[in-house]
């Protein structure tokens, strides 16, 4: 297959998380005879450095002839300390997402059985979870009219019946893929727009028998979600929510650089990890970038490269297995970099059955890789 993919690294530490994800698809189509070709783009902080645009016309056209766009990260504390800038990097990624219609976010959140310890909940809660929140990405607060001044602010929250619809129906048609269960996350009692979601989901389930439909307020669910996450199968939530809910997952994991996410739209798709820019953590090597590789396992299932995809994630589990990973999961080594974790996983698809005894080389930064 071939495949022309833009990769946009953006901010912090998206640069070095997302080059781990691009060599390892470049180990997948080495290993299975695709041809891929990478064009990277600027986006966010550091497109604002170069162009004063978060998201330049050069950009959105290489991503508009790609098939497929792989994204970094964004944001600096420069901005982060200026709440009253007017051009910010955050407008980079909702920009994409408007412009491209990237109106569904599927943020997979999956407890690791060699990494149930490292969770601050405790095992017996977490121990099964496996849970797939489809987040509305392209309407919502974050994209509503904005007004602020030093007395008085306001964000407006609106959604129409057919955004909430064509989320929907792939929501549901996931879970009949799953275990049939939908959790509708909502704030019904007091939001209108939530009322609308409710009212036009209700209605949606009716034509999915099959899938027993839940619905949660969202205080309730990101209880709920700590207590028994268990419980759940597909979430289905708006924009904010969804983006709250997803990085609160990221305890029940153990850590935030393992969740990965697809952004679907009509004809363009976007793979990203769900965390930050980190800018503390830039160029330091510490950067967990599994949430990027998991984030190209879901772009290579997308394309219906299955047997590729299962081989990225069984060498992600290896990797998890033997403690080769960056410092936030990792007690036994010392000296497992971002770059290190990426060897060993392009290893891994090279050599599937010798990782083991080339482990102590990428360990010593000695990769046994021709």
């Amino acid at each position: 297959m071939k495949l022309n993919i833009a990769v946009l690294p953006g901010d912090g530490i998206g640069p070095e998380v997302t080059a781990q994800a691009v060599k390892v698809l470049k180990a997948i189509a080495m290993e299975f005879n695709h041809v891929f070709t990478f064009n990277e783009a600027l986006v966010g902080a550091s497109a604002i450095d170069k162009t004063g645009n978060p998201l330049p016309e050069e950009t959105i056209s290489i991503c508009d002839k790609a098939d497929a766009i792989l994204f970094g990260a964004i944001g600096n504390t420069k901005y982060d300390d200026n709440p009253t800038a007017e051009i910010r990097p955050e407008q980079g990624l909702l920009g994409l997402r408007k412009t491209f219609d990237l109106y569904t976010n599927i943020r997979p959140v999956i407890a690791y059985e060699d990494l149930l310890n490292k969770s601050s909940l405790k095992i017996k809660q977490i121990k099964g979870t496996d849970i797939l929140i489809y987040r509305e990405l392209a309407s919502g607060i974050y994209f509503g009219e904005k007004k602020f001044s030093d007395t008085e602010a306001s964000d407006i929250c609106v959604y129409k019946r057919s955004e909430i619809e064509r989320i929907a129906h792939l929501a549901f048609k996931a879970a009949q893929g799953r275990k049939r269960k939908l959790t509708l996350v909502d704030k019904a009692n007091v939001l209108a727009s939530s009322r609308l979601w409710r009212s036009v989901v209700t209605e949606i389930a009716a034509e999915y028998p099959d899938v027993a439909l839940n619905c949660l307020f969202v205080d309730n669910a990101a209880m709920e979600l700590i207590i028994n996450p268990r419980q759940f199968d597909v979430i289905l939530t708006e924009n904010m929510f969804g983006d709250i809910l997803s990085e609160e997952a990221s305890v029940i994991v153990g850590s935030i650089g393992l969740l990965a996410s697809a952004s679907i739209g009509e004809k363009h798709v976007m793979f990203e990890p769900i965390h930050g820019a980190y800018s503390k953590a830039t160029n330091k090597g510490i950067a967990n970038p599994i949430a990027s590789i998991l984030s190209a396992a879901m772009l290579l299932e997308h394309f219906g490269l299955y047997d590729e995809a299962s081989l990225v994630r069984d060498g992600v589990d290896k990797s998890l297995k033997l403690h080769i990973t960056t410092p936030d999961l990792n007690t036994k080594y010392d000296n497992i970099s971002t770059s290190k974790v990426g060897d060993f996983i392009e290893d891994f698809i090279n050599n599937p059955d010798e990782t083991n005894l080339n482990f102590t080389n990428i360990h010593l930064g000695q990769s046994t890789i021709i």
